[in-house]
């Protein structure tokens, strides 16, 4: 045993044999949860601040914190996409609704928050009032440019916002045009399309506008920035964004004929991954969809699943998926294992999906029996990229549904798709067909309909408490990101333990008349 440089002790003779390494644990028991196992610490030499969380979502899309909110009805709509996004993760929308719905909250996360925006919402002179404020209905903003023909690279006739309209009774809607109201060119802040995206919100901040539109020589509108862009960059830094500067955005589709429709109308919105949602993803009908996909729409990533095995995986990754979504059975409002006895721990399914994924640069997300950072953290060791969360982001403000009070406690509603309740709330039966059972004449539950405690904002939760819990997690164990993490758990420098059901009971709050638990 000797000192290196950096003052870490060198294990030369091999005498220090303390904990096991990830292999061994798995090799030695089967069916293990995230509780069975705690990770032993390891050297400090670097601040919390100074660690990375960020990961691989698929092949090809890197985010920079590891959080992927589930496509539940009960969990992700746009509002709650777009604060994914903003803080680094990002959002699936579910498909428990119409295609039209779907399309639509996809769109208003993608037109959330943008750099230079190449395709606009454009009016023409002949356009009324009323089609403003159906804009601003559908769309969520104002603030429109009015061109000659109504299309991009057309003459820059002006621009019209609610200020312009306001005032106006309801019944003059339908019959005002908005090139009697609009602010005309000559009173607007213009720039010409040659300048940087830093110039353009400087003359932002300058003149204190809303909207900047950029022209070309001839004065043809060529795209646009939005005030609000310049604000939503300075507070969120880690925002998950694509190459136009669009927030990132995916859906969950299922693999029946009619998803096709739902698939293309997706694409045309600007989706950017696509989750096939399906309990049993091993199916002939999740392969040819895959397959679909990737002839179709070859720049669209897939993430496929579920898996719990390496032979489910092997079937996925040979169609063609960019990524893995790994559970069944393991979430909290989820009765899978219990009522069809099919499934697997939730913690073995991670290590073994993502043990024979690896070798195929194949990113997997751990989905279900996530309930705190430790978790969290533990599903990254065993060689996740990102976890996908639903009870821990259900009791949010971002979450739709409406909160109510029980017992002078704040709660929201949370359900599973596999509850009855989901699978008969769409016409479509989007949730029934996640369990292959929407032509059934009886529905067999595979999940429950319950409750959570309000958590407050998703930006406060996933901005501050998550992200900087894992930060600490991660220097405790001796890593500064997520690669290095994964590294050494696949090179055995990262030990683990098993627990026994005293070690669990001594590692939580004990011993005590009574307790506050308060996270932050």
């Amino acid at each position: 045993m000797s000192y290196n440089g950096n003052n870490k002790i060198n294990d030369d003779d091999g005498t220090m044999s303390d904990g096991l390494t990830m292999k061994e644990l798995f090799q030695r028991n089967g069916g293990l949860t995230y509780n069975d196992f705690i990770i032993l610490p390891g050297f400090i030499d670097f601040s919390s601040d100074n660690v990375s969380l960020q990961s691989k979502l698929t092949k090809s899309i890197t985010i920079k914190t590891p959080f992927v909110s589930t496509p539940m009805d009960t969990v992700t709509e746009s509002t709650m996409a777009i604060a994914m996004a903003l803080n680094g993760g990002i959002g699936i929308i579910h498909h428990n609704c119409s295609v039209d719905y779907q399309v639509s909250e996809v769109r208003r996360v993608k037109r959330y928050e943008q750099g230079f925006i190449t395709d606009p919402l454009i009016l023409a002179p002949t356009n009324t009032v009323a089609d403003v404020y159906h804009i601003k209905k559908t769309h969520g903003f104002s603030g429109i440019p009015v061109t000659e023909n109504g299309k991009i690279n057309s003459k820059l006739l002006g621009l019209i916002t609610f200020r312009d309209i306001d005032f106006l009774n309801k019944e003059q809607w339908s019959t005002i045009l908005v090139s009697q109201v609009m602010t005309p060119l000559e009173e607007l802040i213009t720039a010409k399309n040659d300048l940087t995206l830093k110039d353009a919100y400087s003359i932002l901040q300058r003149s204190k506008k809303g909207k900047l539109p950029i022209i070309d020589s001839h004065q043809n509108l060529v795209s646009l920035i939005a005030r609000t862009d310049l604000e939503k960059n300075r507070d969120y830094p880690l925002a998950s964004k694509d190459s136009r500067r669009q927030l990132l955005c995916g859906a969950a589709i299922g693999t029946r004929k009619e998803d096709e429709k739902r698939l293309d109308a997706l694409v045309q919105a600007g989706v950017d991954v696509i989750v096939l949602d399906s309990s049993q993803g091993n199916s002939i009908y999740q392969i040819d969809m895959i397959k679909r996909i990737k002839k179709l729409h070859s720049h669209i990533q897939v993430i496929a699943g579920n898996v719990v095995t390496q032979a489910q995986a092997k079937s996925l990754i040979a169609a063609g998926a960019d990524a893995l979504r790994v559970g069944m059975g393991s979430g909290s409002i989820c009765i899978t294992q219990e009522v069809m006895a099919v499934g697997r721990a939730q913690a073995t399914a991670v290590y073994k999906v993502a043990e024979y994924a690896r070798q195929f640069d194949i990113p997997v997300i751990a989905d279900g029996g996530i309930s705190c950072v430790g978790h969290i953290v533990k599903a990254l060791t065993l060689g996740a990229s990102c976890v996908m969360m639903g009870s821990l982001l259900a009791g949010t403000h971002e979450a739709p549904g409406e909160y109510y009070y029980q017992d002078g406690v704040r709660l929201k509603k949370y359900r599973g798709m596999g509850s009855l309740e989901a699978m008969n709330a769409c016409q479509e039966l989007s949730a029934a067909s996640r369990y292959y059972s929407e032509a059934d004449h009886i529905k067999v539950a595979q999940g429950v309909s319950g409750s959570v405690v309000d958590k407050g904002s998703v930006h406060r939760f996933i901005g501050g408490y998550l992200y900087t819990g894992i930060q600490k997690s991660l220097q405790d164990i001796g890593c500064q990101s997520i690669s290095q993490l994964h590294n050494g758990s696949y090179s055995g420098t990262i030990k683990l333990e098993k627990r026994t059901a005293s070690a669990q009971i001594e590692g939580g709050v004990h011993n005590l008349h009574s307790f506050e638990k308060r996270l932050f």
